[in-house]
């Protein structure tokens, strides 16, 4: 059984209705397992939580042994980018919807956490992607994604066309509506709605999937994490490349989304007995039908 944990910080999503309540009552848990809480700063000044320490990101890395995420994969999302380069486990309880990367039901916290807290846990490591833009030579933007890396044209624009290059070796032109690249994490995500194949989280691979291809020949494919993919913009208006569809920029011609695996991982811990191949099965009901 691995350590006991000492100090946890609390982040929410701190846009829902009535978060606050919610939130105080699981520090409040939390201190009553015998661990000392403090509030991710925005979480702490946009609910108005005064009674525990609001901590920086930086301040969480150094000061915390774990985090704790209440609200949905967006939530996740966001904060987990921001804690990879502290190696910092997270724990998600999910007060959205689908909840792949939040797994903890909300009001299954308290028996979920317990065992956790104490160092009874399943963990699970997650593979990360590292984008960056280049323009004429310079670097202009840059990004880290958990789930995916999508070149795309825009909301009123025709299809564009984009050239593929894996490692130093051409791929193919297409013209589509966009491209995803995508970890096995996002293969839950724009991935799957796009048509492409879901990938365990074991795998050091990435799904590459065209967004309505012009061509019914360009199909999905999975490709190795071990080299970089460089997505170079040949025609189209108004493209643009957006990391974990939060951080975006605007792609002219002649641009080139370069990306590759991340040094930094995301650590999440799961209460005893979880298993990927059960939440598949829950959130996507692939139990219906049996009796």
């Amino acid at each position: 059984m691995a350590r006991r944990f000492q100090h946890a910080a609390l982040v929410g999503k701190y846009q829902a209705d009535g978060i606050r309540p919610l939130l105080q009552e699981i520090a409040h848990f939390l201190v009553r397992q015998g661990l000392e809480v403090s509030f991710e700063h925005h979480t702490a000044a946009s609910t108005g939580v005064t009674d525990f320490d609001a901590l920086t990101i930086d301040q969480i890395g150094q000061h915390c042994d774990l985090a704790v995420v209440v609200g949905g994969d967006g939530t996740m999302l966001g904060i987990a980018r921001e804690l990879a380069r502290h190696n910092l486990p997270l724990v998600g309880i999910n007060q959205g919807r689908l909840g792949f990367i939040t797994d903890v039901p909300i009001g299954q916290y308290r028996e979920a956490l317990a065992p956790m807290i104490a160092g009874d846990y399943e963990e699970d490591f997650r593979a990360m992607l590292e984008g960056e833009v280049w323009r004429d030579g310079e670097r202009i933007f840059e990004g880290l994604s958990l789930n995916d890396v999508v070149v795309s044209r825009g909301a009123t624009a025709s299809m564009v066309e984009l050239r593929v290059d894996i490692g130093d070796e051409f791929i193919a032109n297409l013209r589509a509506d966009g491209l995803i690249l995508a970890s096995p994490t996002g293969s839950t995500a724009y991935s799957l709605s796009a048509g492409g194949p879901i990938l365990h989280p074991g795998i050091a691979g990435w799904v590459l999937v065209p967004i309505a291809s012009h061509t019914l020949s360009n199909r999905p494919i999975v490709l190795p994490d071990s080299g970089p993919v460089r997505i170079t913009v040949v025609a189209g208006r108004d493209a643009s490349a957006n990391f974990d569809m939060q951080g975006i920029a605007s792609l002219l011609h002649g641009d080139q989304v370069r990306v590759q695996r991340s040094a930094h991982k995301v650590r999440f811990l799961h209460p005893r007995g979880w298993s990927y191949y059960a939440t598949l099965r829950r959130k996507l009901r692939w139990y219906d039908g049996v009796v």
